[in-house]
């Protein structure tokens, strides 16, 4: 009949009659609805029952297992309550997950790092799904040392990891350039002899790295 009301449910739980709209339906796999602080005082008291806070929170009506949807409580829950639910269920999602974080100090997302697979190729480049920052996946590194590997980063000092530096590292892998044993100077060697004298005064061997001592060496 037009304009006639629509009749009042009971809560599931307190049995209070309810009107369409102070009902809450917390499933999308179930029917049951309850009253606003029915449905929050459930929800609070299943998150609060352990230390860690249950992630999976089952519908109140003792006959269904349907778990119950974050949002479609949302309406009826605290903020305190929602954030802490969502939060247990992503640590729940992280459990057994190697966890790392973003290296940028003014991001830190958490994030699932993946595991090397054996036999194939070693994921060194990684982007943070907050920030969109590159940084390696391996050591760390931020930002990721493009083209120079994670030993070679690291034994940068602080003040030679700028992009030029990266750079100039990246041509030196490609075209093999070495460091100076002694000072870090990196030499190329054009033609001649594999003995060189780097600008520090420190003799070396181009091939291998060892010291040129006495016109003789012990490498290669």
């Amino acid at each position: 009949m037009a304009g006639q009301q629509q009749q009042a449910t009971p809560c599931g739980i307190c049995m209070d009659p309810m009107a369409p709209s102070e009902a809450h339906r917390g499933g999308a796999a179930c029917a049951h609805a309850f009253c606003r602080a029915c449905l929050s005082g459930h929800v609070r008291a299943k998150v609060e029952q352990s230390a860690g806070g249950a992630a999976v929170v089952r519908c109140p009506d003792a006959s269904c297992a349907a778990a119950l949807d974050p949002e479609l409580c949302r309406a009826a829950l605290p903020a305190d309550v929602f954030e802490r639910w969502c939060a247990a269920l992503c640590e729940a999602l992280f459990a057994g997950a190697r966890r790392t974080y973003c290296p940028f100090p003014d991001c830190s997302e958490l994030m699932v790092a993946d595991d090397d697979v054996e036999g194939s190729a070693v994921v060194t480049q990684s982007e943070c799904q907050v920030c969109r920052r590159l940084f390696c996946a391996r050591c760390g590194a931020a930002p990721w040392h493009n083209g120079v590997t994670c030993d070679e980063y690291g034994g940068l000092g602080k003040g030679d990891r700028g992009q030029e530096d990266m750079m100039l590292l990246e041509m030196a892998s490609g075209r093999k350039w070495k460091r100076c044993p002694s000072c870090q100077f990196i030499v190329e060697r054009t033609e001649g002899c594999r003995h060189i004298t780097c600008r520090c005064g420190f003799q070396f061997c181009y091939d291998c790295g060892t010291s040129w001592l006495g016109g003789s060496h012990s490498g290669c």
